[in-house]
């Protein structure tokens, strides 16, 4: 009686968190995948068909369509803004590695009584509401800004830079805003690493840099590649950074599911754009899952 008690434990207790994923993903995309499917429609809601009475289902199912991706693979708006967000998402990223490995590596070095200090410095801007963040760095970044005003007091400039409105304030906001999460699993898995191997490479006549190259680089490189994808990922669809800061001259796809949705009503479109936009995310997990798995058999 107790084997059984402890084996249906086991099973709630494991299909807790399947039920918890099924109910807040697999349904709601469900849900969007077939609005992909369906086509645009003057009515509430603005697609047919909507399912709603059971005997108009299989009729409902002969109205499915593929012709919202055909769209969108025709139409060079869609194209570019993917392209677009998936090279500001790399550069991004590339921008907050070499700031943030810096960062968390003397994070790593200092003593045991500053980590937890600095450790709160990197997580403060958290406490801060994101909009509110990225609207101060407009008032930071625009022509009258403090920037410019510091870089005309020091005589390094004549005339205010123009950063606004530009891809360069959305690297800096991206940049920003990410940081920490390219810090934090960085400074994990250094803060973790064993101090003996330097000093056995150090006896051996290795010099610093090549002991860093070696030995600490490739022990945290699974912090850099988690932070990596915590950074590309969500800047792959960011919306709130390249409206405020990039203005409409920079058209990410994330700004371009948004107007499909609220501008235009076309929820089939932006449906096919988000499930697009997934499947494209989808593969760089499915790497670093594979990489995980690979390194935990070796």
């Amino acid at each position: 009686m107790a084997i059984q008690k402890s084996g249906m434990f086991r099973r709630i207790t494991i299909g807790v968190p399947y039920l918890w994923l099924g109910a807040l993903f697999l349904i709601p995309f469900l849900i969007v995948l077939k609005l992909s499917v369906s086509q645009i429609a003057t009515a509430i809601p603005p697609y047919t068909p909507t399912f709603g009475d059971p005997s108009t289902w299989w009729s409902g199912l002969q109205q499915l369509t593929i012709d919202n991706y055909t769209w969108i693979a025709s139409d060079s708006l869609y194209i570019n803004s993917y392209v677009t967000s998936l090279r500001i998402a790399l550069i991004s990223t590339v921008l907050t590695l070499m700031i943030g490995y810096p960062l968390a590596y003397a994070m790593s070095q200092a003593s045991a009584r500053w980590k937890p200090f600095l450790l709160m410095l990197v997580i403060l801007p958290f406490w801060t509401s994101f909009l509110i963040r990225v609207y101060a760095w407009i008032g930071i970044l625009k022509p009258e800004g403090l920037l410019n005003q510091f870089l005309m007091y020091l005589g390094l400039i004549d005339a205010p830079l123009i950063i606004t409105n530009t891809e360069t304030a959305i690297f800096i906001g991206i940049v920003y805003s990410y940081l920490p999460f390219m810090v934090l699993p960085i400074f994990a898995n250094l803060d973790r690493m064993d101090r003996q191997l330097l000093e056995a490479a150090a006896d051996l006549g290795s010099t610093p840099l090549k002991s860093f190259w070696t030995i600490t680089f490739p022990l945290s490189f699974r912090g850099v590649l988690a932070g990596c994808f915590l950074v590309f990922i969500p800047a792959v669809g960011e919306f709130v950074i390249p409206d405020l800061l990039g203005g409409s001259s920079t058209l990410m796809i994330g700004k371009t599911l948004w107007m499909e949705f609220f501008n235009n009503r076309d929820w089939p479109v932006s449906s096919a754009v988000a499930i697009i936009l997934l499947l494209i995310l989808v593969v760089p997990i499915v790497i670093f899952q594979r990489i995980q798995d690979r390194e935990a058999t070796t």
